[in-house]
């Protein structure tokens, strides 16, 4: 499944992905999907339970173009 796919699949979520693919600059081109969650934080509970050399954990959703802070 390529990125763009995993992407219309999975709006707005953090995945989990086995690469099969990466472009020049080590992104993710295509891959499986092992898991995905509303959380970051549930993604890396499963990620510390894999023993897999590639993996990428990516968000879907569009990141805020300026930072938030909280005080």
């Amino acid at each position: 499944m390529t990125l763009e796919e995993i992407k219309k699949q999975f709006p707005n979520a953090w995945v989990l992905i086995k690469f099969t693919e990466l472009d020049d600059e080590l992104r993710v081109v295509e891959g499986r999907v092992i898991a995905h969650a509303l959380h970051k934080e549930e993604i890396y509970k499963k990620l510390l339970a894999l023993d897999h050399a590639k993996i990428a954990i990516e968000y879907t959703g569009e990141m805020p173009e300026e930072p938030a802070y909280l005080l």
